[in-house]
C-alpha cells in the first residue's frame, strides 16, 4: 500500500492485535473500514466515538485519495470543536489520519489516560501528540 498524502510504502503495524498502516515518512495513519471501532472496547465509548463524527465538508486543506481505491476522500470533523479533520473514504474502505490525529479521535472516548492511548503513546512516542495547546482542555 502507498501512503496517500507522501506517496511513501506503507508498513503494516500491530496494535491491539488489529493490523494498522503505518507510513514512516509523514507518521500517517490508515485504518480499514471498522478497524476504529475494533480499537474502542467499550460499546458506549465506540457510539460516542461515531456521533463524535460529524458532516463531511468541504474544508480547503488537500483531499488525499483513497489507498484502497484511488477515489478521492472526503474530509470530516471528529468532535464538536471541529479541531480533529480526518479523511474518509468514499466508498467506506477506511479513514486516513495524519499525524496524532487518532491519538486524539481516541481520546475523545477514552480521556488522557485510556489503554489504547497509551498503547499508541508506547508505539509512536511523542510523534502521535498534538502540541499541548490542543485538546488539552478535554
Amino acid at each position: 500500500m502507498v501512503c496517500p498524502v507522501c506517496n511513501e510504502a506503507i508498513i503494516v503495524l500491530e496494535l491491539n492485535q488489529i493490523e494498522i498502516d503505518y507510513c514512516p515518512s509523514c507518521e500517517g495513519l490508515w485504518l480499514d473500514s471498522g478497524e476504529l471501532e475494533l480499537l474502542i472496547e467499550n460499546e458506549a465509548e465506540r457510539k460516542k466515538i461515531s456521533d463524535a463524527f460529524l458532516h463531511e465538508t468541504d474544508h480547503p486543506e488537500k483531499h488525499y485519495k483513497c489507498p484502497i481505491c484511488s477515489r478521492r476522500m472526503k474530509k470530516i470533523f471528529v468532535g464538536d470543536t471541529k479541531e480533529i479533520l480526518i479523511d474518509r473514504c468514499t466508498k467506506g474502505h477506511g479513514l486516513w489520519f495524519d499525524r496524532g490525529e487518532l491519538h486524539n479521535v481516541i481520546k475523545l472516548s477514552e480521556g488522557r489516560e485510556g489503554k489504547i492511548v497509551n498503547l499508541l503513546k508506547e508505539m509512536f512516542q511523542k510523534s502521535v501528540a498534538l502540541p499541548e495547546n490542543k485538546l488539552s482542555s478535554k
